[in-house]
């Protein structure tokens, strides 16, 4: 079975807005590596219209530094399932996911190879409350954004959570992954 993995970047104050936080290049390098370890990226409506817009290389108007182009082309080459009740289509390697959420990621996950891999707030809270996440990377931004939104807000009962991994960037920033206290 392959694992879902689920990664955001935050800031210290909890902030997940991806306007809050300034990009830098081993953040991009990480993300990178990252993405490129799953078989296909899990993506809810909100954060797949969003990658779209940014990463889409004839969507892209703006010039971006030379160091974004890796995680350009790997989340541009990248098989994505879209979970939606409100998308007609999706194109961009893009198939889209509907009726029961645990019975569809759980169908996926039991496909052989080596993970899938989500982003986001919606869905992964989602698919924390179903226990789908088989492990959880936050990456830790030294700033303050002073407003939200912040990190899986509304879930209904906690996460218990051992940590497995954590890296220190040069930025700053601390990547720590976790996987989930199994009773």
């Amino acid at each position: 079975m392959r694992p879902l993995r689920y990664s955001i970047n935050i800031t210290l104050d909890g902030c997940c807005d991806h306007r809050g936080i300034v990009p830098v290049e081993e953040i991009h390098r990480h993300a990178t590596e990252n993405l490129a370890q799953a078989d296909a990226l899990l993506f809810g409506r909100v954060i797949y219209e969003m990658m779209e817009t940014a990463w889409r290389p004839s969507a892209g108007t703006e010039a971006r530094p030379d160091w974004m182009e890796p995680f350009a082309r790997t989340i541009d080459a990248a098989r994505k399932y879209v979970v939606s009740s409100t998308l007609d289509r999706v194109d961009w390697n893009a198939e889209l996911v509907r009726g029961d959420l645990g019975r569809a990621v759980q169908q996926l996950k039991q496909e052989p190879g080596n993970g899938l891999f989500t982003g986001g707030v919606q869905l992964p809270r989602a698919l924390a409350e179903l226990g789908l996440i088989d492990e959880y990377e936050f990456v830790v931004h030294p700033r303050v954004a002073g407003h939200g939104p912040t990190l899986f807000a509304g879930l209904k009962k906690p996460l218990d959570l051992k940590l497995v991994s954590r890296h220190e960037f040069s930025s700053g920033a601390v990547a720590m992954r976790y996987e989930p206290r199994r009773s």
